[in-house]
C-alpha cells in the first residue's frame, strides 16, 4: 500500500462542542490515513463521535484542531466556498435516507452534481446513463423516487455519488433503511465498486456491515481504535 496515494491524511485531530455551559470533546487526539483503493469502515455506537468524524471528513464541518489533507490539500486551511467545491469535486456521498428530490426523475436526480458544476446537459445526460446502467437501474430512469424500492433509491443514489468520479466514496449507514437481503446487495455493489477502483469510508453501527470493508477502525468515546488482522 505504500505506493498509493493518500486520499485521507488525518493528524492530532480534536472537536469538541458547547452544550450550555458544559464542553463536549466529540474527537479525541484523532489519526487515520485512507490509502487510494481502500475500503475502509468506521464502527462505534450512537454518541461515539461517528458522525462527528464523517462531518469533518465529508468537509461538511471545519477542522478545530489538528490536520486534514484529503488528495493533499490541506482542509483545515480551507474556506466555507472551497470547501463547497470539494464536495462537490472530490466526494460522492451516500446517506441512509438517500435525499432524491421527489420531483425529478431518476435520470435527473443523478444529473444534478454534474449541472450544478457546470457540465453541458448533454455531457451530464450521458455520464448518468452510464452511470445508471452500471447500477443497473437504465430501465428506470424516467421514474421518481416514489415509484421505486428503497432498494432501488439507494441505487440511485449511489450513481449521483458516483457520477462526478470522486476520489472518495463517503456512505453514511447505508444500509440502515433496508431490509436484510436488499442492504446484503447494496454491500455486494460497494465490494464491486471498490473492487474497480473506487476509494470508500463507510460508517456504520453494525459489525456486520463493517465487516464488508477490508479495513475496520472503531471509535469510542472520540478515541480511534485500529482493528487488529
Amino acid at each position: 500500500m505504500e505506493d498509493r496515494t493518500n486520499v485521507i491524511h488525518i493528524e492530532s485531530l480534536s472537536r469538541s462542542f458547547r452544550i450550555g455551559e458544559s464542553e463536549v470533546q466529540a474527537l479525541k487526539n484523532v489519526n487515520l490515513t485512507v490509502n487510494e483503493g481502500e475500503f475502509l469502515g468506521i464502527l462505534g455506537p450512537s454518541g461515539s463521535g461517528k458522525s462527528t468524524l464523517m462531518n469533518v471528513i465529508g468537509c461538511m464541518d471545519t477542522v478545530q484542531k489538528g490536520e486534514y489533507h484529503l488528495m493533499g490539500l490541506p482542509i483545515q486551511n480551507m474556506n466555507d466556498a472551497q470547501l463547497t467545491l470539494i464536495r462537490n469535486r472530490l466526494i460522492g456521498f451516500i446517506f441512509q435516507k438517500y435525499f432524491l428530490v421527489p420531483k425529478y426523475s431518476v435520470l435527473q436526480n443523478v444529473m444534478m452534481p454534474l449541472l450544478v458544476r457546470g457540465v453541458s446537459h448533454r455531457e451530464a445526460m450521458e455520464r448518468s446513463l452510464e452511470k445508471l446502467d452500471l447500477l443497473e437501474m437504465k430501465e428506470r430512469i424516467h421514474h421518481r423516487p416514489n415509484e421505486l424500492s428503497g432498494g432501488q433509491q439507494q441505487r440511485v443514489a449511489i450513481a449521483r455519488a458516483l457520477v462526478g468520479e470522486p476520489k472518495l466514496l463517503l456512505a453514511d449507514e447505508p444500509t440502515g433503511a433496508l431490509d436484510t437481503k436488499t442492504g446484503a446487495e447494496v454491500l455486494a455493489l460497494f465490494e464491486k465498486l471498490n473492487a474497480m477502483g473506487n476509494t470508500i469510508v463507510m460508517i456504520t453501527h453494525d459489525l456486520n456491515v463493517a465487516q464488508h470493508a477490508h479495513r475496520i477502525v472503531r471509535i469510542i468515546d472520540g478515541v480511534l481504535h485500529e482493528e487488529a488482522g
